[in-house]
């Protein structure tokens, strides 16, 4: 289980994907959008997206607010989802009472868009809160885009720098999601609640074998609960995790020494996330096993992670840069830390039942996400296609 240091190598290897990350976001090649860009993209998505015709709305350092006068109760909710994943939107802001013409009231300094009406004066307004009641869209807490164990749908291909799972050429899948079953507001707080289910399927494949043989599945389950005050968000579950050899290497290693583990436990863990301005997100978290197969596994494990959402998009295309780096801590292994880290672009036109799509390079180095290789060391390098929420 313990795990040799790392050689200058694998701190070259790391380092070279940091360089490709810092390549990825690098503000050089993007140029934040316009107020003026936004105010237009805004108006455009409410007419022909939700047919709604809003008379008068304002934009300043990427803040959209508008008028609640003009927006149904049941719309609200919608609008706020729709127009926060515009690029460069900061914030959206629905006005609890608006006024032409107070007398001593602040203005924006620029009106980005109005039609014929005045200029309105905003006097309160409310953050943006998520949509309610059964089977919600979105989530309260956001993937973790650089868990390697994050429920959600991707393909990619590994390649790994040691010998593993009798090859170095690695095709990995998964299938799962996080699904909000409820949703609610706590009192008249900003706070909202919610609570749902999280299953996913991972699965190894050695692309190096005549048949591209199955190595491991892991199976993942949990119900979950989550909160979130503005920018602070938790999440918590119950989750039941099992893992199982594919025949075809079972059979490929009949007569070797592989030692198959009969790998089966459930457990609970929590993750506290915060959201900074232009992008940044923190989270850490940890947890633990109170039911587990074989009776020897150590139970505790701590996670950690910061995260990079750009608010800017590309000028020559509709990408939005994104990167994340994932530390985790296993007291099964020492306490040795796994790193995981992503860097890629997310689509902003491009979306497949809901998800948006992701393209990212993938560095790993610690001990095997895959539940047999547990205790296994290894390094890769990738690429694969990521949908999310």
């Amino acid at each position: 289980m313990c795990r040799n240091k790392p050689s200058p190598m694998n701190y070259l290897r790391f380092a070279i994907f940091c360089g490709i990350s810092l390549c990825c976001i690098s503000p050089v090649h993007a140029t934040p959008p316009s107020d003026a860009y936004i105010a237009g993209y805004a108006t455009s998505m409410l007419k022909y997206r939700l047919q709604l015709e809003i008379p008068v709305l304002r934009v300043e350092n990427g803040v959209i607010v508008i008028p609640g006068a003009h927006i149904s109760t049941a719309d609200q909710a919608r609008v706020m989802r729709l127009l926060s994943e515009i690029p460069g939107v900061n914030q959206v802001r629905i006005a609890d009472t608006i006024s032409e013409g107070v007398p001593g009231a602040t203005a924006p300094s620029q009106p980005i868009h109005q039609s014929a009406h005045k200029t309105v004066a905003i006097t309160t307004t409310q953050p943006t809160l998520m949509p309610t009641g059964i089977l919600p869209s979105g989530h309260l807490f956001k993937p973790l885009l650089a868990d390697p164990r994050w429920a959600h749908f991707s393909a990619s291909y590994r390649h790994f720098f040691n010998d593993n799972f009798e090859g170095r050429n690695i095709g990995s899948v998964s299938f799962g999601e996080t699904i909000p079953f409820y949703r609610g507001n706590v009192g008249r707080s900003l706070m909202q609640w919610e609570t749902g289910l999280q299953a996913a399927v991972f699965s190894d494949f050695n692309l190096g074998a005549p048949s591209s043989d199955l190595v491991n599945t892991d199976f993942i389950a949990s119900v979950y609960s989550s909160v979130r005050a503005e920018q602070f968000s938790a999440f918590a579950r119950i989750f039941h995790q099992s893992s199982h050899l594919g025949d075809e290497f079972l059979l490929r290693r009949v007569n070797s020494e592989f030692e198959r583990i009969n790998l089966s436990y459930e457990g609970a863990d929590l993750r506290l996330s915060y959201e900074f301005p232009y992008g940044l997100r923190l989270y850490a978290g940890g947890g633990g096993l109170f039911h587990k197969e074989p009776s020897s596994l150590k139970v505790w494990m701590t996670q950690y992670g910061v995260e990079f959402r750009s608010p800017w998009r590309l000028d020559s295309a509709p990408l939005r840069p994104i990167a994340a780096v994932d530390l985790k801590n296993f007291q099964e292994n020492n306490w040795n830390t796994d790193v995981s880290a992503r860097a890629g672009v997310e689509f902003d036109n491009l979306q497949v039942l809901g998800r948006k799509l992701q393209i990212l390079l993938e560095y790993f180095n610690g001990n095997s996400p895959s539940g047999q290789f547990l205790r296994n060391n290894v390094e890769y390098f990738g690429v694969g296609a990521h949908y999310h929420f």
